[in-house]
């Protein structure tokens, strides 16, 4: 966002994007008081690796293992599985684990990140 010229950080709660766009928590209900800086959609890790970073909300249609450590080792403040895509319970339980907040909606990919932007979650900006 932009308040005079001068780029300004907006930011919300997780709990704050579950409840305005009724997601289900599958994993990391104790982590809804984090904030959320900026969001990224994308299905390549090896992406999400180099672009991921601390306070961000990542949408993916993705849900193997894997997902828990990109978002552990980028700081990614929680993930969001769209189109009601299941996760196996091996996955949430690893990422309650490490303090991994998995969300699902029954959105699309494409309708979560205008609904998320319209909120005020912006894109990862470097």
């Amino acid at each position: 966002m932009v308040n005079e010229g001068r780029e300004i950080e907006y930011f919300m709660k997780i709990r704050q994007v579950v409840e305005e766009l009724s997601l289900s928590v599958l994993a990391g209900e104790d982590f809804l008081e984090q904030e959320v800086h900026w969001g990224y959609c994308c299905d390549l890790l090896s992406r999400v690796m180099s672009k991921g970073k601390k306070g961000g909300l990542w949408i993916t249609v993705q849900t193997h293992m894997n997902i828990v450590a990109v978002a552990v080792l980028t700081e990614i403040a929680c993930i969001v599985i769209p189109e009601g895509i299941q996760v196996e319970e091996e996955v949430l339980k690893k990422a309650e684990n490490e303090g991994v907040v998995i969300l699902s909606s029954d959105m699309t990919a494409f309708e979560l990140a205008g609904k998320l932007y319209k909120m005020g979650i912006g894109p990862w900006s470097e």
